[in-house]
């Protein structure tokens, strides 16, 4: 009876901790970002930057498996944002961008996986926009897919978290390159998360905050 008390307390606060892990977030203004938006028409939305990274490294732990890992999440974040705003079309002051035509203009230009060398007014530039969304998401895996999913079939879902993760957001004016608005999110990670979920999670959050919002 003891043990079975302890081991609800543990899941209890668990559960408290990751919640308040989950609503942590922050969000930067500009100054300039009422005014310039009011210029932007059209928007590329850029491949995130990935670091993924575990808390226990994997006996099969390859570094260059990792990093085609992070550069598959970054296209597919990128993807998935596109996707999402796409959707919701008609509630955005703005065009977007279609990812495809932002990578082959990038590719082009010389820019595909150097995007840390160029500033952002450089890369707006290089894809004729008015501004860029650009971001970075890092992930640390503690716990085994395996493990999560025992985990979920004892206990209903309640500590199955494998990981977690912060997600940035950022947006930068095209002409000057200067950063407009910062969106700052942590956030868990289970074993059925997907970069479709992550975001869609993540902007129901940015919504209110999102500067194209009419």
């Amino acid at each position: 009876m003891k043990k079975s008390l302890l081991l609800f307390v543990a899941m209890v606060t668990g559960m408290v901790a990751n919640a308040q892990y989950e609503n942590a977030k922050q969000v930067f203004n500009s100054p300039k970002l009422q005014e310039a938006v009011k210029t932007h028409k059209l928007v590329a939305i850029l491949p995130f930057e990935v670091k993924m990274t575990y808390k226990k490294q994997p006996r099969d732990f390859d570094l260059e498996t990792n990093r085609e890992k992070e550069r598959e999440k970054a296209y597919s974040i990128q993807s998935s944002i596109y996707t999402f705003l796409l959707r919701k079309a008609s509630k955005y002051t703005v065009e977007f961008q279609d990812v495809e035509k932002t990578n082959v203009l990038l590719k082009k230009a010389g820019m595909t996986d150097k995007l840390g060398e160029f500033t952002k007014d450089e890369i707006a530039k290089a894809l004729n926009v008015d501004a860029v969304i650009a971001g970075k998401f890092e992930a640390e895996q503690s716990k085994s897919e395996a493990g999560a999913i025992v985990t979920t079939v004892l206990f209903g879902g309640m500590g199955s978290k494998t990981g977690s993760g912060a997600l940035t957001m950022m947006v930068n004016d095209g002409p000057s390159g200067d950063l407009l608005w910062r969106f700052f999110k942590s956030m868990n990670d289970d074993v059925f998360s997907s970069s479709d979920e992550l975001i869609d999670r993540m902007m129901r959050k940015v919504s209110r905050n999102f500067p194209y919002t009419k």
